[in-house]
Protein backbone atom coordinates (compact mmCIF):
# COMPACT_ATOMS: atom_id res chain seq x y z
CA UNK A 1 0.00 0.00 0.00
CA UNK A 2 2.92 2.48 -0.20
CA UNK A 3 1.21 4.21 -3.02
CA UNK A 4 -1.33 5.07 -1.08
CA UNK A 5 1.12 6.97 1.78
CA UNK A 6 2.71 10.05 -0.41
CA UNK A 7 2.05 13.12 1.14
CA UNK A 8 3.24 16.45 -0.89
CA UNK A 9 5.21 19.58 0.56
CA UNK A 10 2.87 22.73 0.92
CA UNK A 11 5.60 24.93 0.58
CA UNK A 12 7.39 23.07 -2.56
CA UNK A 13 4.22 23.10 -4.32
CA UNK A 14 3.20 26.20 -3.67
CA UNK A 15 6.64 27.45 -4.76
CA UNK A 16 6.53 25.44 -7.91
CA UNK A 17 3.25 27.08 -8.70
CA UNK A 18 4.40 31.01 -8.03
CA UNK A 19 7.36 30.22 -9.62
CA UNK A 20 5.81 28.96 -12.97
CA UNK A 21 8.03 25.69 -12.86
CA UNK A 22 3.97 24.03 -12.99
CA UNK A 23 1.40 25.87 -14.40
CA UNK A 24 -2.36 25.79 -12.12
CA UNK A 25 -3.93 23.51 -14.87
CA UNK A 26 -1.47 20.92 -14.75
CA UNK A 27 -1.29 20.67 -11.46
CA UNK A 28 -5.36 20.57 -11.45
CA UNK A 29 -5.16 17.97 -13.61
CA UNK A 30 -2.68 15.90 -11.37
CA UNK A 31 -4.70 16.46 -9.04
CA UNK A 32 -7.85 14.76 -10.27
CA UNK A 33 -6.10 11.99 -11.77
CA UNK A 34 -4.59 10.96 -8.11
CA UNK A 35 -8.36 11.69 -6.40
CA UNK A 36 -9.16 9.13 -9.16
CA UNK A 37 -6.32 6.68 -8.79
CA UNK A 38 -6.56 6.42 -4.92
CA UNK A 39 -10.05 7.99 -3.72
CA UNK A 40 -12.10 4.90 -4.64
CA UNK A 41 -10.12 3.09 -1.77
CA UNK A 42 -9.32 5.63 0.87
CA UNK A 43 -12.59 7.97 0.51
CA UNK A 44 -11.28 11.17 1.61
CA UNK A 45 -12.96 12.84 -0.73
CA UNK A 46 -17.14 13.42 -0.85
CA UNK A 47 -17.75 12.14 -4.75
CA UNK A 48 -18.16 15.56 -6.92
CA UNK A 49 -19.59 14.16 -10.40
CA UNK A 50 -17.97 17.08 -12.19
CA UNK A 51 -14.90 17.99 -10.28
CA UNK A 52 -12.55 17.90 -13.50
CA UNK A 53 -14.39 20.55 -14.99
CA UNK A 54 -14.73 22.63 -11.99
CA UNK A 55 -10.89 22.42 -11.40
CA UNK A 56 -9.99 22.92 -14.52
CA UNK A 57 -11.95 26.31 -14.74
CA UNK A 58 -10.77 27.70 -11.37
CA UNK A 59 -7.46 26.45 -12.51
CA UNK A 60 -7.22 28.75 -15.94
CA UNK A 61 -9.05 31.28 -14.06
CA UNK A 62 -6.10 31.42 -10.94
CA UNK A 63 -3.77 31.36 -14.15
CA UNK A 64 -5.04 34.51 -16.02
CA UNK A 65 -5.21 36.25 -12.79
CA UNK A 66 -1.74 36.11 -12.13
CA UNK A 67 0.83 36.20 -14.89
CA UNK A 68 4.06 37.48 -13.11
CA UNK A 69 5.52 35.49 -10.35
CA UNK A 70 6.00 38.30 -8.17
CA UNK A 71 2.37 39.18 -8.43
CA UNK A 72 0.87 35.93 -7.33
CA UNK A 73 -0.36 35.22 -3.76
CA UNK A 74 0.81 32.38 -1.37
CA UNK A 75 -1.11 29.83 -2.24
CA UNK A 76 -1.56 30.12 -6.22
CA UNK A 77 -2.77 27.78 -7.47
CA UNK A 78 -2.82 25.22 -4.59
CA UNK A 79 -5.86 22.60 -4.54
CA UNK A 80 -7.24 22.15 -1.08
CA UNK A 81 -9.69 19.88 0.76
CA UNK A 82 -12.49 21.10 2.76
CA UNK A 83 -14.33 19.01 5.48
CA UNK A 84 -17.57 19.26 4.91
CA UNK A 85 -19.20 20.68 7.98
CA UNK A 86 -17.85 24.30 6.01
CA UNK A 87 -19.39 25.89 3.79
CA UNK A 88 -18.16 26.28 0.03
CA UNK A 89 -20.10 28.49 -2.59
CA UNK A 90 -20.95 25.82 -5.45
CA UNK A 91 -20.79 22.81 -3.31
CA UNK A 92 -23.62 21.28 -0.89
CA UNK A 93 -22.65 20.91 2.71
CA UNK A 94 -23.51 17.35 3.31
CA UNK A 95 -22.07 17.52 6.84
CA UNK A 96 -21.68 13.21 6.41
CA UNK A 97 -25.31 13.06 7.30
CA UNK A 98 -28.97 11.72 5.88
CA UNK A 99 -30.02 15.60 6.18
CA UNK A 100 -31.25 17.21 2.53
CA UNK A 101 -28.22 19.11 1.74
CA UNK A 102 -30.62 22.21 1.05
CA UNK A 103 -31.60 22.69 4.42
CA UNK A 104 -27.58 22.31 5.94
CA UNK A 105 -27.07 25.64 3.18
CA UNK A 106 -25.13 28.67 4.38
CA UNK A 107 -22.79 31.38 2.95
CA UNK A 108 -19.37 30.94 2.70
CA UNK A 109 -17.05 30.63 4.92
CA UNK A 110 -14.57 33.09 5.95
CA UNK A 111 -11.92 30.07 5.58
CA UNK A 112 -12.79 29.55 2.45
CA UNK A 113 -12.80 33.17 1.36
CA UNK A 114 -9.07 33.88 3.22
CA UNK A 115 -7.97 30.43 0.71
CA UNK A 116 -9.40 31.83 -2.44
CA UNK A 117 -7.83 35.53 -1.84
CA UNK A 118 -4.74 33.67 -1.05
CA UNK A 119 -4.79 32.05 -4.54
CA UNK A 120 -5.86 28.47 -3.53
CA UNK A 121 -8.27 26.02 -5.71
CA UNK A 122 -10.80 24.05 -4.12
CA UNK A 123 -10.09 20.95 -4.88
CA UNK A 124 -13.60 19.88 -2.99
CA UNK A 125 -15.51 18.75 0.06
CA UNK A 126 -13.22 16.13 2.75
CA UNK A 127 -15.07 13.54 4.29
CA UNK A 128 -16.69 14.54 7.93
CA UNK A 129 -18.00 11.77 10.32
CA UNK A 130 -22.06 13.03 10.86
CA UNK A 131 -21.88 16.44 11.79
CA UNK A 132 -18.36 16.16 13.26
CA UNK A 133 -19.80 14.43 16.09
CA UNK A 134 -18.59 10.90 16.68
CA UNK A 135 -20.23 8.85 13.82
CA UNK A 136 -17.20 7.72 11.71
CA UNK A 137 -17.25 8.61 7.76
CA UNK A 138 -16.43 6.09 5.27
CA UNK A 139 -12.82 7.13 5.10
CA UNK A 140 -9.91 4.19 5.68
CA UNK A 141 -6.27 4.98 7.01
CA UNK A 142 -4.01 5.58 4.12
CA UNK A 143 -1.26 3.57 5.93
CA UNK A 144 -3.47 0.48 6.89
CA UNK A 145 -6.81 0.19 5.42
CA UNK A 146 -8.30 -1.95 8.04
CA UNK A 147 -7.69 0.75 10.64
CA UNK A 148 -9.05 3.63 11.55
CA UNK A 149 -7.91 7.50 10.29
CA UNK A 150 -9.40 8.96 13.35
CA UNK A 151 -12.00 11.89 14.55
CA UNK A 152 -14.19 13.41 12.07
CA UNK A 153 -11.46 15.35 10.38
CA UNK A 154 -10.52 12.03 8.97
CA UNK A 155 -11.03 12.57 5.40
CA UNK A 156 -8.61 15.84 5.39
CA UNK A 157 -5.98 14.10 7.14
CA UNK A 158 -6.25 11.07 5.07
CA UNK A 159 -6.31 13.67 1.96
CA UNK A 160 -3.20 14.79 2.58
CA UNK A 161 -1.67 11.49 3.67
CA UNK A 162 -2.31 9.92 0.11
CA UNK A 163 -0.92 13.06 -1.35
CA UNK A 164 -4.42 13.79 -3.06
CA UNK A 165 -3.54 17.72 -1.99
CA UNK A 166 -1.11 19.36 -0.02
CA UNK A 167 -3.58 21.29 2.25
CA UNK A 168 -6.44 20.49 3.95
CA UNK A 169 -8.85 22.24 6.32
CA UNK A 170 -10.89 20.46 9.10
CA UNK A 171 -12.01 21.29 12.65
CA UNK A 172 -11.63 20.52 15.83
CA UNK A 173 -14.41 20.56 18.60
CA UNK A 174 -12.09 17.94 20.90
CA UNK A 175 -9.62 15.82 19.40
CA UNK A 176 -10.97 15.69 15.74
CA UNK A 177 -8.37 17.20 13.56
CA UNK A 178 -4.84 16.02 16.03
CA UNK A 179 -5.63 12.45 16.28
CA UNK A 180 -6.90 11.75 12.72
CA UNK A 181 -3.36 13.99 12.15
CA UNK A 182 -1.60 11.45 13.89
CA UNK A 183 -3.28 8.30 12.85
CA UNK A 184 -2.38 8.93 9.17
CA UNK A 185 0.82 10.21 9.82
CA UNK A 186 0.70 14.26 8.78
CA UNK A 187 1.00 17.01 10.76
CA UNK A 188 -2.38 18.72 12.66
CA UNK A 189 -2.16 22.34 13.90
CA UNK A 190 -5.85 23.48 15.98
CA UNK A 191 -4.94 27.08 16.60
CA UNK A 192 -5.58 28.92 19.56
CA UNK A 193 -9.85 29.01 19.89
CA UNK A 194 -11.12 31.77 17.32
CA UNK A 195 -8.05 32.66 15.54
CA UNK A 196 -9.54 31.52 12.33
CA UNK A 197 -13.24 32.75 12.40
CA UNK A 198 -15.82 30.12 12.42
CA UNK A 199 -18.72 31.67 10.57
CA UNK A 200 -20.04 29.36 7.74
CA UNK A 201 -18.86 26.24 9.68
CA UNK A 202 -21.74 24.21 11.18
CA UNK A 203 -21.48 24.65 14.27
CA UNK A 204 -20.35 22.08 16.96
CA UNK A 205 -20.36 23.48 20.29
CA UNK A 206 -18.75 27.04 19.45
CA UNK A 207 -17.30 27.02 23.02
CA UNK A 208 -14.81 24.47 21.98
CA UNK A 209 -15.12 24.60 18.22
CA UNK A 210 -11.88 25.62 15.75
CA UNK A 211 -11.07 25.13 12.24
CA UNK A 212 -7.64 23.99 11.81
CA UNK A 213 -4.83 23.00 9.47
CA UNK A 214 -3.37 19.40 8.28
CA UNK A 215 -0.33 19.57 6.42
CA UNK A 216 2.55 17.12 5.27
CA UNK A 217 5.75 19.12 7.51
CA UNK A 218 5.27 22.08 9.47
CA UNK A 219 6.69 24.53 7.52
CA UNK A 220 3.66 24.01 5.50
CA UNK A 221 1.66 24.75 8.29
CA UNK A 222 3.24 28.04 8.86
CA UNK A 223 2.73 28.76 5.49
CA UNK A 224 -1.27 28.21 5.60
CA UNK A 225 -1.73 29.29 9.48
CA UNK A 226 0.02 33.08 7.81
CA UNK A 227 -2.80 33.31 5.57
CA UNK A 228 -6.19 31.83 7.73
CA UNK A 229 -5.41 33.28 11.13
CA UNK A 230 -6.77 36.34 12.24
CA UNK A 231 -4.00 38.79 12.97
CA UNK A 232 -0.76 36.90 11.83
CA UNK A 233 2.48 38.09 13.18
CA UNK A 234 5.70 35.90 12.22
CA UNK A 235 8.19 38.62 14.66
CA UNK A 236 6.17 37.10 17.54
CA UNK A 237 8.52 33.91 17.56
CA UNK A 238 11.56 34.59 20.01
CA UNK A 239 14.98 32.88 19.32
CA UNK A 240 15.82 30.27 21.68
CA UNK A 241 14.51 27.00 22.63
CA UNK A 242 11.45 26.61 24.66
CA UNK A 243 10.85 24.71 27.99
CA UNK A 244 9.02 21.29 27.56
CA UNK A 245 6.75 20.55 30.21
CA UNK A 246 5.71 16.77 30.97
CA UNK A 247 1.85 16.71 32.33
CA UNK A 248 2.78 13.75 34.70
CA UNK A 249 -0.36 12.19 36.68
CA UNK A 250 -3.53 10.44 35.87
CA UNK A 251 -3.90 12.18 31.99
CA UNK A 252 -0.30 11.01 30.96
CA UNK A 253 -1.47 7.21 32.15
CA UNK A 254 -4.42 7.23 29.47
CA UNK A 255 -1.49 6.72 27.08
CA UNK A 256 -1.28 3.22 25.53
CA UNK A 257 2.07 1.32 26.56
CA UNK A 258 3.33 1.14 22.69
CA UNK A 259 2.46 5.71 23.02
CA UNK A 260 4.28 6.17 25.76
CA UNK A 261 7.10 4.21 25.45
CA UNK A 262 7.71 6.18 22.14
CA UNK A 263 7.14 9.04 24.22
CA UNK A 264 9.86 8.24 26.41
CA UNK A 265 12.41 7.48 23.53
CA UNK A 266 11.09 11.25 21.82
CA UNK A 267 11.61 13.01 25.52
CA UNK A 268 15.13 11.62 25.37
CA UNK A 269 16.21 12.39 22.16
CA UNK A 270 15.30 15.54 22.88
CA UNK A 271 17.33 16.76 26.20
CA UNK A 272 20.26 14.89 24.18
CA UNK A 273 19.53 17.40 21.19
CA UNK A 274 19.91 20.34 25.03
CA UNK A 275 16.38 20.79 25.25
CA UNK A 276 15.26 21.64 29.15
CA UNK A 277 12.01 19.11 29.90
CA UNK A 278 10.29 19.46 33.07
CA UNK A 279 7.99 16.90 34.27
CA UNK A 280 4.60 18.50 36.30
CA UNK A 281 1.93 16.93 38.50
CA UNK A 282 -1.25 17.72 36.76
CA UNK A 283 -4.38 17.09 36.27
CA UNK A 284 -4.83 15.15 39.77
CA UNK A 285 -8.40 14.81 39.70
CA UNK A 286 -8.34 14.21 36.21
CA UNK A 287 -11.72 12.72 35.22
CA UNK A 288 -13.82 15.36 37.29
CA UNK A 289 -11.64 18.48 36.16
CA UNK A 290 -13.05 17.50 32.59
CA UNK A 291 -16.43 16.48 33.48
CA UNK A 292 -17.47 20.23 32.71
CA UNK A 293 -16.41 19.69 29.21
CA UNK A 294 -18.66 17.39 28.44
CA UNK A 295 -21.67 18.95 29.36
CA UNK A 296 -20.67 22.50 27.62
CA UNK A 297 -20.09 20.38 24.56
CA UNK A 298 -23.48 18.36 24.66
CA UNK A 299 -25.43 20.85 25.36
CA UNK A 300 -23.90 23.28 22.94
CA UNK A 301 -24.97 20.47 20.50
CA UNK A 302 -28.30 19.84 21.38
CA UNK A 303 -28.66 23.91 20.93
CA UNK A 304 -26.91 23.62 17.46
CA UNK A 305 -29.40 21.17 16.14
CA UNK A 306 -32.79 22.22 18.32
CA UNK A 307 -34.36 22.68 15.05
CA UNK A 308 -33.13 19.81 12.61
CA UNK A 309 -33.10 17.06 15.33
CA UNK A 310 -36.86 18.13 15.81
CA UNK A 311 -37.37 17.55 12.03
CA UNK A 312 -35.16 14.90 10.97
CA UNK A 313 -34.86 13.03 14.25
CA UNK A 314 -35.26 9.71 12.50
CA UNK A 315 -32.31 10.82 9.48
CA UNK A 316 -29.81 11.33 12.29
CA UNK A 317 -26.95 7.86 13.10
CA UNK A 318 -28.10 6.91 16.19
CA UNK A 319 -24.35 7.84 18.08
CA UNK A 320 -25.38 11.24 17.02
CA UNK A 321 -29.03 11.10 18.02
CA UNK A 322 -28.06 10.06 21.42
CA UNK A 323 -25.48 12.69 22.03
CA UNK A 324 -28.34 15.39 21.36
CA UNK A 325 -30.47 13.87 23.51
CA UNK A 326 -28.07 13.94 26.30
CA UNK A 327 -27.48 17.52 25.58
CA UNK A 328 -31.10 18.21 25.77
CA UNK A 329 -31.47 16.78 29.08
CA UNK A 330 -29.31 19.77 30.63
CA UNK A 331 -30.44 22.43 31.77
CA UNK A 332 -29.39 26.61 30.94
CA UNK A 333 -28.18 26.74 34.67
CA UNK A 334 -25.64 23.50 34.58
CA UNK A 335 -24.14 25.17 30.96
CA UNK A 336 -23.14 28.16 32.65
CA UNK A 337 -22.47 26.45 35.98
CA UNK A 338 -19.68 24.19 33.88
CA UNK A 339 -18.35 27.19 32.09
CA UNK A 340 -17.50 28.65 35.33
CA UNK A 341 -15.50 25.82 36.72
CA UNK A 342 -13.87 25.38 32.72
CA UNK A 343 -12.81 28.96 33.64
CA UNK A 344 -11.08 28.19 37.23
CA UNK A 345 -9.81 24.99 35.11
CA UNK A 346 -8.14 27.48 32.52
CA UNK A 347 -6.86 29.74 35.71
CA UNK A 348 -5.10 26.50 37.14
CA UNK A 349 -3.23 25.28 34.34
CA UNK A 350 -2.05 28.40 33.11
CA UNK A 351 -0.66 29.33 36.70
CA UNK A 352 0.97 26.13 36.83
CA UNK A 353 2.26 27.00 33.11
CA UNK A 354 3.70 30.45 34.81
CA UNK A 355 5.02 28.47 37.51
CA UNK A 356 7.14 26.01 36.43
CA UNK A 357 8.12 28.17 33.04
CA UNK A 358 7.15 25.92 30.78
CA UNK A 359 7.14 27.20 26.96
CA UNK A 360 5.31 24.11 25.41
CA UNK A 361 3.35 21.20 27.22
CA UNK A 362 4.39 18.11 25.00
CA UNK A 363 2.32 14.28 25.31
CA UNK A 364 1.78 12.06 22.76
CA UNK A 365 -0.56 13.07 20.55
CA UNK A 366 -3.11 9.75 20.71
CA UNK A 367 -3.41 7.18 22.84
CA UNK A 368 -1.69 4.77 20.49
CA UNK A 369 -1.72 3.68 16.73
CA UNK A 370 -4.90 4.02 15.18
CA UNK A 371 -6.98 1.27 16.15
CA UNK A 372 -8.00 -1.94 13.81
CA UNK A 373 -11.68 -1.36 12.75
CA UNK A 374 -13.58 1.57 11.07
CA UNK A 375 -16.19 1.66 13.92
CA UNK A 376 -14.77 3.30 16.42
CA UNK A 377 -12.65 6.40 15.71
CA UNK A 378 -10.13 5.94 18.45
CA UNK A 379 -10.30 8.33 21.95
CA UNK A 380 -9.85 12.04 22.07
CA UNK A 381 -8.78 11.80 25.33
CA UNK A 382 -4.94 13.69 25.03
CA UNK A 383 -7.08 16.47 23.20
CA UNK A 384 -9.45 16.95 25.93
CA UNK A 385 -8.04 19.35 28.20
CA UNK A 386 -6.17 21.53 25.97
CA UNK A 387 -9.49 21.92 23.46
CA UNK A 388 -11.33 22.51 26.39
CA UNK A 389 -9.51 25.57 27.26
CA UNK A 390 -8.66 26.51 23.98
CA UNK A 391 -5.28 26.44 23.82
CA UNK A 392 -3.33 25.93 19.94
CA UNK A 393 -1.97 22.57 19.85
CA UNK A 394 0.19 20.54 17.02
CA UNK A 395 0.93 17.01 16.19
CA UNK A 396 4.17 16.15 14.46
CA UNK A 397 4.83 12.20 13.08
CA UNK A 398 7.79 11.10 14.82
CA UNK A 399 10.25 8.84 13.12
CA UNK A 400 8.64 5.15 13.23
CA UNK A 401 10.14 1.01 12.89
CA UNK A 402 9.53 0.63 9.28
CA UNK A 403 5.92 -0.56 8.79
CA UNK A 404 4.98 0.35 11.68
CA UNK A 405 1.64 2.65 11.91
CA UNK A 406 2.25 6.30 12.91
CA UNK A 407 2.64 7.74 16.15
CA UNK A 408 2.00 11.46 16.94
CA UNK A 409 4.34 13.94 19.09
CA UNK A 410 1.87 16.76 20.48
CA UNK A 411 2.89 20.24 21.45
CA UNK A 412 0.64 22.71 22.99
CA UNK A 413 1.45 26.16 23.36
CA UNK A 414 -0.22 29.05 25.58
CA UNK A 415 -3.22 31.01 24.40
CA UNK A 416 -2.33 33.45 21.61
CA UNK A 417 0.77 32.04 21.04
CA UNK A 418 0.15 30.44 18.30
CA UNK A 419 3.79 31.97 16.03
CA UNK A 420 5.48 30.74 18.73
CA UNK A 421 4.50 27.32 18.40
CA UNK A 422 4.91 27.06 15.10
CA UNK A 423 8.38 28.71 15.28
CA UNK A 424 9.70 26.08 17.82
CA UNK A 425 7.84 23.14 16.14
CA UNK A 426 10.39 23.75 13.39
CA UNK A 427 13.29 22.40 15.31
CA UNK A 428 11.15 19.85 17.26
CA UNK A 429 10.54 18.12 14.23
CA UNK A 430 14.25 18.08 13.37
CA UNK A 431 14.70 16.38 16.19
CA UNK A 432 12.15 13.89 15.86
CA UNK A 433 11.69 13.18 12.12
CA UNK A 434 14.13 11.74 10.29
CA UNK A 435 10.89 10.91 8.29
CA UNK A 436 9.67 7.45 8.19
CA UNK A 437 7.87 8.38 5.16
CA UNK A 438 9.37 10.89 2.86
CA UNK A 439 7.34 13.76 1.35
CA UNK A 440 7.30 14.07 -2.27
CA UNK A 441 8.03 17.26 -4.64
CA UNK A 442 5.93 18.43 -6.91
Amino acid sequence: MEHLVQPISLTDAAESLRTGAVEPQKYAARTVERITEVDGTVQSFVAEPGRTDRLAHAAQEAAQCGTEPGDRPPLYGVPVGIKDIIHVEGLPTGAGSALPPEVLAGAQATVVDRLLKAGALIAGKTVTGEFAVTAPGPTRNPHRLEHTPGGTSSGSAAAVAAGLVPLAIGTQTIGSLIRPAAYCGVVGFKPSHGRIPLDGVLPVAPTFDTVGIITAQVADVALAASCLCDDWRPDRAVPGRPVLGIPEGPYMGFAEPEARSAFDEQVAALRTAGYDVVSVPMFENFEEEVFDFFVINLYELSQAHADWFARYEELYDERTAEAIRQGQGAQASDHADSLARREAFRDRLAASTAEHGVDLWITPAATGPAPLGLESAGDSVMSLPWSGVGLPCLTIPTARPEGALPLGFQCVGRDGDDERLLHWALDLETVLTARGTDTCET
